[in-house]
This record gives structure tokens, C-alpha cells and sequence, in this order.
């Protein structure tokens, strides 16, 4: 079946789901972008997606192009059409088409709208869990506003790059104070020797992750103890556990950081119950 695309109001077939040249999106990285995972054709955490959408478009001073309830309708039709049981739904919005300029274009330059969903096999997603994953540190290199979910991702491309040739599948950046802030695209968590579940708080160092605002109902659920504070490399080579968080990934054991096993090299047990309980306190629409 040929994979289908939203487009500026319109389902097309991906070999023509086309922008103009001169989107701002495409020259400037001028736009804003959610992935949501989709779980049994049904929308996880919409709500929570569409409100980070809402003040990620606020802070970069572009209209939203139609309502809330609108843009869920295309959501779940992009879905729909492409049959998607389980993977994640992928939503962009742009300033729209203008000529060349930094400046922002004129006020009645429409934002540009860009929709796309694929299927992901649960079945690999369960085994790599299972098995856990690697990631290495690189240095913090973003610009200050990483709270925004901004299209302009080169460093988090190039670290990820980095991680997949060293054979690791994340990177955890780490700031000049020795502290990690967050994955190239997922938020970074570990737990402590003492049981204390370990995590960035987030003021503006790290994006708020809509995975991580849920389990932070699950671990207040489970009468966890979190610690929301800045967690050195040193400390999560130390740690007992290690995992990452994202729409996409879940909570994804992590077992080795640098190369170096995070414990006993195996995906640690709390991870692995978080992981499991995570959709039943998710919303799905």
C-alpha cells in the first residue's frame, strides 16, 4: 500500500507530497513539529501533544492554522489512511511560503502543514527493550531554547549520527558543568543506588518530554521517589539503572553508557515495570 501524506489540506500519495521551494521550513528550519505515538489505530496523549504544540508555536510567534479539534481530525485520517495499528503519526507546521528573508514574512503568510504516519513492529520494539541499548555522551552544543520542539535539529542529527557509528543507538548531551541534559531525541533518566528515580527538571534545559510528564504520573502512582535535578556522566556510570524516554521509544532500558555497562550490563527491573505500565496511565483518543 503507498504511504499517504497530509499536505497543506490535502491526502496525497508520498511521491507527491511536495512543499514549495521558498517554505520557511525547508530554508530557515522556521517551524515546529509533535510525533505521537499511535497504539491499537488509537492516539496516545494527543491532548498533551497538542498542548506543547500550542506553546512551541506561541514562542516562535506562528499562528496556529486551524483548531485544535481540526488538527486532530487530521491526525487520526492520516492514520486512518495510512492503516496504521501501531507507530506514531508525525504533525509539522511551518511559517508558510515567502521570498528569502530572515525577517518574518507578511502577517497573512499562511503556515504550511505537513502530516505523516508509519507503522512500527512491536513485536523488534519488545525485543530491543529486552535486550536494552547503548549511548554515548556528547557535548552540549544546542542553542538555549531546546524547550521549543523546533524543527532546527542538526546537532541532535550529528550526535545521533555519532552514537549509531560507535555502535550505540542514543546520545545523552552533556553541558560544561558535567551534567546531562537529554538524548538526541528522547529525555535521559537514571536511578540511583538508594532507589531514587533521577531526572532533569524541566526549566528550559530540556524539552518537556509528553512520555516523561506520564511516567511521572506512574512513578507518583507507584509511590516512587523521584529527584528532579541535573545527574553528572560519573553519576550514571554509577547508577543502578538507566533508561530513556521518548513518543517513540517508551521507556527504553539503557545498559551501557561510553561503552561502560550501567550495572550488570542488563536492562534493570524498574525500567523494565515502568515500561510495562506506562500505557495504563497514557490518554488514548
Amino acid at each position: 500500500m503507498s504511504r499517504i501524506a497530509y499536505v497543506n489540506g490535502r491526502y496525497l500519495p508520498h511521491r507527491d507530497a511536495v512543499i514549495h521551494v521558498e517554505d520557511r521550513g525547508y530554508q530557515f528550519a522556521d517551524g515546529v513539529y509533535e510525533v505521537c505515538e499511535v497504539r491499537g489505530g488509537r492516539l496516545v496523549d494527543a491532548r498533551r501533544h497538542m498542548e506543547r504544540l500550542v506553546r512551541s508555536l506561541g514562542a516562535l510567534q506562528i499562528a496556529l492554522p486551524m483548531s485544535l479539534e481540526a488538527l486532530a481530525i487530521v491526525l487520526r485520517e492520516t492514520v486512518r489512511r495510512n492503516r496504521v495499528r501501531n507507530g506514531i503519526v508525525y504533525l509539522q507546521i511551518t511559517r508558510g511560503v515567502a521570498r528569502r528573508d530572515h525577517a518574518f514574512p507578511q502577517a497573512r503568510t499562511r503556515p504550511s502543514i505537513v502530516a505523516m504516519a508509519r507503522s512500527f513492529d512491536l513485536v523488534q520494539s519488545e525485543k530491543i527493550a529486552s535486550e536494552g541499548i547503548a549511548v554515548i555522551t556528547v557535548p552540549e552544543n544546542r542553542w538555549p531554547r531546546v524547550d521549543i520542539k523546533s524543527v532546527s535539529l542538526l546537532p541532535n542529527v550529528l550526535a545521533k549520527q555519532a552514537a549509531r557509528e560507535k555502535g550505540a543507538k542514543e546520545a545523552w548531551f552533556v553541558d560544561r558543568d558535567g551534567t546531562v541534559t537529554e538524548g538526541s531525541s528522547s529525555n535521559a533518566w537514571i536511578i540511583t543506588k538508594d532507589g531514587k528515580v533521577v531526572t532533569r527538571p524541566t526549566n528550559g534545559s530540556i524539552l518537556r518530554g509528553i512520555t516523561r510528564t506520564v511516567l511521572l504520573e506512574v512513578l507518583a502512582a507507584q509511590g516512587l521517589a523521584l529527584d528532579e535535578r541535573p545527574f553528572t556522566v560519573e553519576e550514571a556510570h554509577a547508577a543502578r539503572e538507566a533508561f530513556i524516554t521518548s513518543a517513540s521509544q517508551i521507556v527504553m532500558p539503557v545498559i551501557s553508557i561510553d561503552g561502560r555497562p550501567v550495572a550488570n550490563g542488563a536492562p534493570g527491573l524498574l525500567a523494565t515495570a515502568l515500561r510495562r505500565e506506562f500505557h495504563r496511565h497514557a490518554e488514548l483518543s
